[in-house]
């Protein structure tokens, strides 16, 4: 959900829900390495809430595409650290014989 104003379509607040920290802190670092960024922090507004609010000023662009394009990054990211965790556990299952280790679920 966005919370933004139509008059300023580069300054917004968004909410995800049954998100929390490790998505918050995640996209908050990818938002801040745009050059595009203004401004990007995140909150969560009750412990107990289980949701994060995103808050994202851009210096031109709409916040709503600098935030997709940030979250298309993030993927990419957590594609890669998923690939190479997967070459490593199999390497190292190669070099000391182990086979009941998996990165894959066995259900």
């Amino acid at each position: 959900m966005e919370l933004g104003s139509v008059e300023n379509p580069r300054s917004s607040t968004f909410a995800f829900n049954d998100e929390d920290h490790t998505l918050g802190n995640s996209l908050r670092y990818v938002l801040n390495h745009d050059p595009r960024v203004e401004f990007c922090g995140y909150s969560i507004p009750h412990p107990s809430d289980n949701r994060v609010n995103i808050r994202v000023q851009t210096t031109g662009d709409p916040a709503k595409d600098v935030l997709k394009d940030a979250l298309q990054d993030l993927m990419v990211v957590c594609q890669q650290v998923r690939q190479t965790f997967g070459k490593a556990v199999v390497t190292f299952n190669a070099t000391r014989g182990v086979k009941e280790m998996s990165t894959e679920s066995d259900s």
